[in-house]
């Protein structure tokens, strides 16, 4: 998939529904290459994902509202880092989020 070099977060980005997540969950894919993933994650109202992990490294940065995890509470501004294999969640949240989500490339 071919992605811009620069975009503006706050600009209306193009968004389709995030499959395999809560209903009514969005993304907009920003980068999606050998290098690796990156996408805007738009959690609406009641969001809920159990715990999981991935086969890579992946970062959250909270951009909008807010979500729980492990019983903390990630805020605009806060960051997560979860190495491969590493289980995280379940995550909840009750107001909706925008959350920025980076997955590094799949090592083989």
């Amino acid at each position: 998939m071919e992605t811009e070099t620069i975009k503006n977060l706050y600009k209306t980005p193009h968004w389709e529904d995030a499959e395999g997540y809560f209903d009514g969950t969005m993304r907009s894919v920003l980068r999606d290459d050998e290098n690796g993933k990156t996408i805007l994650l738009k959690l609406p109202k009641g969001f809920y994902q159990t715990a999981h992990s991935h086969l890579t490294t992946e970062q959250h940065f909270v951009v909008e509202g807010e979500y729980e995890a492990d019983g903390e509470v990630y805020e605009i501004g806060s960051y997560q880092i979860f190495k491969e294999h590493e289980e995280h969640g379940p995550f909840i949240s009750r107001n909706g989020a925008l959350i920025l989500v980076i997955w590094d490339p799949i090592k083989f």
